[in-house]
């Protein structure tokens, strides 16, 4: 009861109350296939001494990262990252900031904020964005939810070749919302099938690069929508050498902010972009820092607009988003002011070319191919001649990091490894694995 202010008695007076017999009956609503997976977790009683030797064998069991050249995929990525990011998020007075409600005091983080908006509107081509959001999956999610808010139409579509958990995160949103979801299948180049999306729906959400690596061809794809949204899930590196969603007439542009600056850290903190046409800010969920001048003509920031209960009345509140990731989207303002445009133009070319480059190689190998002919990024799908799990196992063992192939299952796709290539790569590391993947039988 150390760290739990309620006693038995306390509880039990709260329970009856609100009319329930116990507390797990308050978790009634949650599936029980999902509660089955709740487990106890902590430690026994042990001195420090003892708990620290417990999580050091604990950490020993990982395997190793350095020495090893990963090729993984699916939505977060191995991305040089300039020294300089660290050097400034590492600031204290950054990494210790909490929401600047009081703008006096929070100029710099206000000011942070607002380069990070204005950096996503320029490379999405969008009129507003806001200071950032969970990770990419949640922002499409909100995205989805804005779009059915936006039309009154309780009908999403969603493009099958998006990333797994995007979809899954998608669909968990929805059903609380009482939204219906309906699956928009791809065609044999791995692009959208446009004769198969639905009418009557609030909004469509497509990725690109999607799930498959393949480039989405966006032209002319939101006048075949009539009030539809279209809500475009972009890899924000691929906006360096790509027309922007926005060109297309995208309403809603979101993204995973990993690439650009954050490291992949065994999956987490990401950060989630969130930009959209000028006409649906009021809808936009999070929070935007806004450039004003004080009553002595001074120019200085502050948060204009924060549509959640804390801030509004609850029934108008757009969602329950309680925090942005706010030290995440400074990364990712510092990345991309250090490296300017023809920077990142340059990065986004090295992955474009290298990635490229190995599936040439990897096509040319007996037994290979690529799974789909769309234009692709960085990343592609290329079909193995034998057991892929077994390939990965083979590659790990000469110091190669592939994706679990199980998660292309989702698609359809048997003897297939999802491979992405960025600009750490270098060319002996490349013909090295097309030389072991070429030897495997």
């Amino acid at each position: 009861m150390r760290y739990i202010p309620n006693a038995p008695k306390d509880e039990e007076a709260m329970l009856e109350a609100i009319g329930a017999s116990s507390v797990e009956r308050l978790f009634d609503d949650i599936p029980q296939a999902v509660r089955e997976r709740f487990r106890p977790t902590g430690l026994p009683p042990r001195s420090e001494m003892e708990v620290s030797t417990i999580l050091c064998e604990l950490a020993q069991s990982n395997a190793r990262a350095t020495g090893l050249v990963p090729f993984l995929g699916g939505g977060i990525y191995d991305h040089h990252i300039p020294s300089v990011v660290s050097h400034v998020t590492s600031r204290s007075e950054f990494y210790t900031a909490y929401t600047p409600y009081q703008p006096e005091i929070s100029q710099g983080t206000l000011t942070a904020m607002f380069e990070f908006q204005t950096l996503v509107c320029e490379l999405t081509g969008m009129d507003v964005a806001n200071a950032s959001l969970y990770d990419g999956a949640t922002a499409l999610a909100e995205a989805a939810l804005l779009a059915v808010r936006a039309t009154g139409i309780r009908r999403i579509a969603v493009a099958r070749s998006l990333f797994g958990h995007f979809r899954r995160v998608v669909q968990t949103y929805a059903w609380a919302a009482g939204v219906e979801v309906l699956e928009v299948p791809f065609t044999q180049d791995g692009g959208l099938d446009r004769s198969a999306v639905p009418t009557g729906i609030s909004g469509l959400l497509v990725q690109t690069p999607n799930a498959l690596g393949v480039i989405e061809d966006l032209t002319g794809l939101k006048q075949g929508l009539d009030q539809a949204l279209l809500v475009v899930a972009a890899h924000p590196l691929s906006l360096g050498v790509l027309a922007p969603p926005g060109d297309f007439g995208a309403d809603v542009v979101v993204g995973e902010g990993q690439p650009l600056g954050l490291p992949a850290s065994f999956g987490g903190p990401l950060l989630g972009l969130f930009a959209c046409k000028e006409r649906y800010l009021r809808q936009m969920p999070g929070r935007v820092a806004g450039r004003t001048v004080d009553a002595d003509g001074k120019e200085g920031y502050t948060m204009a607009v924060a549509t959640r209960e804390q801030h509004i009345r609850r029934e108008r509140a757009t969602s329950n988003i309680c925090t942005n990731s706010a030290l995440c989207a400074l990364a990712a303002t510092v990345y991309l002011a250090a490296l300017g445009s023809e920077g990142l133009r340059e990065v986004a070319l090295l992955n474009l070319s290298k990635a490229h480059y190995l599936a040439e190689k990897l096509a040319a190998l007996p037994g290979h191919a690529l799974a789909f002919g769309g234009p692709f990024f960085n990343e592609f799908i290329v079909r193995v001649p034998s057991d892929p799990r077994r390939v990965r196992t083979r590659l790990q063992e000469e110091d190669f990091l592939v994706e679990d192939p199980q998660n292309l299952a989702q698609f359809g796709l048997e003897r297939a490894l999802r491979l992405a290539v960025t600009e750490k790569r270098t060319r002996a590391e490349l013909d090295r694995f097309a030389r072991v993947l070429g030897g495997l039988r």
